[in-house]
């Protein structure tokens, strides 16, 4: 079996964030999803653009930011994601490549433009996303490269990708690559509207193909559709080598090979939850990759998710190194 070169290899949404604060009038009167993420067309997403405050753009994307926290924690990241030839689309990929992330995903030429999330904190520090896909729903089997898959020691799959229509096709071509090159498979259920969205087909995939499990509460509870959250962590134990499971200033649970870790949440101050999933499955699989323990895993991605919830924005501001040395 070949060596890998790459740690992880993250497949997602290839978006450009933009982050602004708002109060909770601005999303009540338009009947936004509190705390969820929903899919907006291009009319509507130029309409709430013009009518947000004024807010930070960056790279960004699920899958793309787990991808950066983990390169700042030192391993080897690659994504792969589609955006469009435009200048989002450049931003994206000079971004993304400037943390240290190898992005070989050629761009779509025209077509539709490259995809944007814009998102909304309120001052709870909740965030409520409006997502344009544009070019994103193009992702499909043919962009995913086997080669590009065997290299990584586990795929990250983000699961806002099972909206596009070609993506589930995408993820079991690229589980199969893994999995034939004696890799892992990752993926995280990002949103319970998602999994609401798609639950047989994410209850299928998560079944059949993963090997590490990523999931909040309300996730996992939508995932099997029940109310209790013992019974719902005890089924994904049952379908998975590693499920880890986040509740918010709970910590986490850490559910493998009938052992069970429970991992403190590390104190901080939450200005945006934005990113909080993204970054704890970063740290969590760059401890990982790096052969350490599950609990120093799950502690890894606590002090990541807490480093970006500690302010704006998905990326990390502090080194992220120190954190966990």
């Amino acid at each position: 079996m070949t060596p890998p070169t790459l740690d992880i290899l993250g497949i997602g949404n290839a978006i450009v964030d933009v982050l602004a604060p708002t109060d909770e009038t601005f999303i009540a009167e338009r009947g936004l999803p509190k705390g969820g993420m929903r899919l907006i067309d291009a009319a509507e997403a130029e309409a709430l653009y013009a009518a947000m405050p004024a807010g930070v753009e960056s790279s960004g994307g699920s899958a793309g930011n787990t991808c950066a926290v983990a390169a700042a924690l030192g391993a080897k990241v690659g994504f792969l994601g589609k955006v469009a030839a435009d200048q989002l689309g450049e931003v994206f990929a000079h971004d993304i490549k400037a943390v240290g992330v190898h992005f070989p995903t050629p761009p779509l030429s025209g077509a539709a433009p490259t995809a944007r999330c814009l998102i909304l904190v309120t001052p709870d520090g909740q965030r409520t996303m409006n997502t344009f896909l544009g070019a994103c729903v193009t992702f499909g089997e043919k962009d995913v490269d086997a080669a590009e898959v065997a290299r990584a020691k586990v795929v990250y799959l983000e699961g806002y990708l099972f909206d596009p229509p070609e993506a589930q096709a995408a993820f079991r071509a690229a589980a199969r690559a893994a999995h034939a090159a004696g890799r892992k498979v990752a993926i995280t259920l990002s949103d319970p509207f998602c999994v609401g969205r798609h639950r047989e087909a994410f209850r299928a995939f998560v079944k059949e193909e993963a090997d590490i499990l990523f999931a909040n509460e309300a996730e996992i509870l939508a995932l099997y559709e029940m109310d209790d959250f013992e019974a719902a962590a005890a089924q994904a134990a049952q379908e998975v080598e590693i499920a880890a499971l986040t509740r918010s200033e709970h910590g986490s649970i850490i559910l493998s090979g009938g052992e069970r870790h429970l991992v403190a949440a590390q104190p901080t101050t939450v200005v945006d939850t934005t990113g909080a999933g993204d970054a704890y499955a970063a740290g969590f699989l760059a401890a990982w990759a790096r052969g350490l323990s599950l609990p120093m895993a799950g502690r890894w991605g606590s002090i990541a998710a807490a480093e970006v919830i500690s302010h704006y924005g998905a990326r990390p501001l502090v080194n992220l190194k120190e954190l966990v040395a």
